[in-house]
């Protein structure tokens, strides 16, 4: 019998926030976008950060987003969601410019 191996969609958001927008709103943003997790089933894993690199090749973007889904069907449903709609009107206008990305990671064999 062949095993199906399971498929990994990564959605990646590099955001960055309002001069004017005040750090306990970004926080209460950011918690939001986490607890999608917990309301949108296909939504697997949620992880973000700031940017910390000493290269300074930002261009900008001050936070990421990265969450997990287990098909590219499954991203589609997450965007469409009600829920997730809801919050983007919410978090959408609080940045000054953003990407979206999604992918399938790939490994390189050595």
């Amino acid at each position: 019998m062949e095993e199906t191996k399971e498929v990994v969609v990564k959605h990646i958001l590099l955001a960055k926030f309002k001069d004017e927008i005040p750090p306990d709103r970004i926080e209460e943003l950011i918690k939001g976008y986490a607890n999608l997790v917990n309301k949108i089933e296909p939504m697997k894993s949620f992880h973000w950060g700031e940017d910390v690199s000493q290269e300074n090749l930002h261009q900008g973007f001050t936070h990421l987003f990265e969450s997990t889904f287990e098909t590219v069907e499954g991203v589609a449903e997450y965007v469409a969601r009600p829920v997730h709609v809801e919050f983007a009107g919410t978090f959408l206008p609080a940045l000054e410019k953003f990407v979206v990305f999604d992918y399938k990671p790939t490994t390189v064999p050595l």
